[in-house]
């Protein structure tokens, strides 16, 4: 019997890092096996302590042979790779021989392990005689798992690189979102952001965009605002990519000393153009319960990306960086009379759209030492 991917807990023992062995990055590491001996064959293989880059590994074995082993290999592929073309070192570095530790082993690796992402993997023994060539026993049972979330120390990381680049605060009064002119119409075409009755914006599960790791895609709920400005008028753009009307709302009613802020991602497109997530939460409501813990919390009077300021007469200011376009997440519904609809002077434009705009893996501004 297997255990659940996902389950938290450990064997007991001390846990090693997978080493790989020290032959030519150009050996296969079927080059040299020889016939299945009599080596045990791994069985039972528990996964556990899983993360966006790593995971331990340990499984049972027959003590007959067990003093012959010198190495295992394991065989590790993405769950949609369905070839059967088993142990090519030359192929993927996710092919990894390791000199015998005892386990439960940790395999650890940023460049073969990417977040949320699906699994298989299947072990060998095997025993590397005098001259070079290996013994192997036959492959255990192939079983899967799935890789986990960014964790606040990965997105901490986002977090340092997307300070890094945001510049400086510019002020803004207004959040708002832009709209097909049927979203704002009564008995018009449903809308999952938007209540049967026209009368509030409801929140709606974040689409997958972004880094691949973010613990916000595909789970957290809200609804999409922006509050970047032209810096020559001070004012929102007058295109966007979303479509030809807008909603308004003063930016108080969404942000407040009553509402947390988080830190959510950091990404681009293949473009100069870099992106920010922040989350605004109102204290203590379902979307600040899911926040706390998965995402770095930010000051919401002094951080780098968007602030709330309150001022000597006890009045609200905000400031929103220049440098990064900030996709703003509030987590609660939001009433169209608190607000505004007018249409805007400009154009839609398709192209700037980040619908589950996927991340440029290449980026080295904003990509960090793990799967993107």
């Amino acid at each position: 019997m297997t255990e659940s991917p996902r389950t938290p807990n450990s064997p007991d023992g001390e846990m090693k890092s997978l080493q790989l062995d020290d032959r030519p990055e150009s050996e296969s590491a079927d080059s040299g096996i020889g016939d299945v001996d009599e080596l045990p064959v791994p069985q039972h293989i528990l996964i556990s302590n899983i993360t966006c880059d790593s995971f331990k590994i340990r499984w049972d074995m027959d003590s007959r042979g067990q003093d012959r082993i010198t190495h295992y290999f394991i065989d590790l592929n993405k769950k949609e790779d369905k070839s059967s073309n088993k142990f090519k070192h030359m192929d993927v570095p996710t092919k990894l021989v390791a000199r015998v530790v005892p386990l439960p082993m940790t395999v650890r690796g940023h460049w073969f392990l990417s977040p949320r992402t699906e699994y298989t993997v299947a072990v060998q023994t095997a025993t590397k005689q005098h001259d070079g060539e290996y013994v192997v026993s036959a492959w255990s049972e192939i079983i899967e798992f799935c890789t986990a979330d960014y964790s606040t120390i990965q997105l901490r990381q986002l977090l340092q690189k997307a300070e890094a680049i945001a510049g400086r605060m510019l002020p803004f009064t207004v959040f708002y979102r832009n709209q097909q002119k049927e979203y704002f119409q009564p008995n018009s075409q449903d809308y999952r952001s938007r209540d049967a009755q026209c009368c509030r914006m409801l929140p709606s599960v974040k689409d997958n965009s972004g880094s691949h790791g973010s613990p916000i895609s595909g789970k957290l709920e809200g609804i999409f605002f922006s509050c970047n400005t032209e810096f020559n008028t001070g004012q929102p753009p007058k295109d966007s990519p979303y479509g030809p009307y807008r909603f308004q709302i003063q930016a108080d009613l969404l942000f407040n000393p009553n509402t947390n802020i988080y830190f959510g991602d950091f990404y681009c497109m293949y473009t100069s153009y870099h992106y920010v997530i922040v989350v605004l939460a109102p204290n203590g409501s379902k979307g600040d319960i899911f926040c706390k813990g998965k995402l770095p919390a930010l000051d919401r009077f002094n951080n780098s990306f968007l602030s709330c300021i309150e001022e000597e007469d006890g009045s609200l200011s905000f400031r929103h960086a220049q440098d990064v376009i900030l996709e703003v997440i509030y987590t609660e519904p939001v009433e169209l009379s608190l607000g505004m609809v007018s249409q805007i002077s400009g154009h839609q434009l398709m192209s700037l759209s980040t619908l589950n705009a996927k991340k440029d893996p290449s980026c080295k501004i904003c990509n960090i030492s793990v799967g993107r």
